[in-house]
């Protein structure tokens, strides 16, 4: 009979009669929570998403628990001899943790959308300047070494959509499903321009077959930048806003992020020749001048400072029905 393992991070079932010293892989740790990282303290790992928190593999072994752990005993709680009145409240001692719901959104102080855009301080991490130093001895190295048009085997197409990669000339036949148009993401939904099927999710997004038939391209000839869909996902603190894009090797000369009280516009250069670009309307405000931008290898950080430290519902500011103002977000 199967047995329901009970060390962190195992959850399996096993057979008691087959319960080797190393047959489970469990955390002997505790979960940590702190500023919207969560983790084990038995290992260095950290994630800002909850079931990759769920996911994360225990770093030891030993051989699966049959036992449940005992709950935790409540503390016994102690009253005073004095005879409490009818109806009077039992305070406790000090002052107690008030957790604050999100503020209506009418009820949110907007400034106009209007304001001018300035520029956010952009911070570069020196694991960036690592990898973009890298990457340009690599571009150098690439150059020297080729010979004309000569394409090399596993060379991925060029064309937006299409996913096959060169096995030789008997590529150059095949007939490449791609999209000519340019990835579109507006209100939460994902699509190309040139069909135009949405989708909410990325994954989807990305499987899209192509709409147009022609021939691959493994090579690029001076096409310039090309557009490409990036993930990005936020998180917030108790002061701060945080947009985490997931593109890599940024390029700090050509990447910058522009803002006013409730408006981002991220603009982001990567890997030599992709760009992403995303305009958000906020949901809450910000504080502009102490908000700051922070460039690393895998990814671009916005840091939103609130102007307020209320919890925000959600990032983005929901479309207004007609007849709303969008200034104050006030019925008219």
């Amino acid at each position: 009979m199967s047995l329901l393992c009970y060390n962190k991070g195992c959850g399996q079932r096993f057979d008691p009669g087959n319960n080797l010293d190393d047959a489970c892989t469990f955390h002997p740790g505790v979960p940590v929570f702190h500023d919207a990282l969560k983790g084990w303290s038995c290992c260095k790992r950290r994630t800002t998403d909850f079931s990759d928190f769920l996911s994360i593999t225990g770093c030891s072994k030993g051989p699966h628990n049959s036992e449940k752990p005992a709950e935790a005993v409540r503390p016994e709680v102690k009253t005073s001899g004095e005879r409490k009145e009818i109806g009077e409240e039992l305070k406790p001692r000090g002052d107690p943790y008030i957790i604050q719901a999100p503020k209506p959104l009418e009820q949110i102080h907007r400034p106009s959308g209007d304001e001018p855009l300035v520029r956010l301080q952009q911070k570069v991490s020196s694991s960036l300047r690592q990898a973009l130093e890298k990457m340009k001895l690599d571009d150098n190295r690439h150059t020297d070494k080729e010979d004309g048009d000569e394409v090399k085997v596993g060379t991925s197409c060029k064309n937006g959509g299409c996913s096959k990669c060169y096995s030789g000339p008997e590529s150059n036949g095949e007939v490449c499903k791609h999209h000519p148009g340019v990835p579109v993401f507006h209100e939460g939904m994902k699509y190309w321009s040139c069909c135009r099927k949405k989708t909410s999710d990325f994954n989807s997004f990305l499987s899209q077959q192509g709409c147009a038939a022609g021939s691959h391209l493994w090579r690029k000839h001076n096409q310039g930048m090309k557009v490409m869909p990036c993930r990005f996902d936020w998180h917030q603190t108790g002061s701060q806003v945080i947009i985490s894009i997931y593109a890599k090797n940024s390029l700090p000369e050509l990447s910058y992020v522009e803002a006013n009280s409730t408006t981002v516009n991220i603009h982001v250069v990567f890997e030599g020749d992709k760009e992403f670009e995303q305009k958000i309307s906020l949901w809450g405000v910000m504080d502009v001048n102490s908000s700051v931008v922070n460039l690393m290898a895998a990814k671009m950080e916005v840091v939103m400072k609130k102007a307020e430290p209320v919890t925000w519902a959600r990032l983005d500011l929901p479309s207004l029905p007609q007849g709303q103002e969008q200034g104050d977000a006030k019925q008219t």
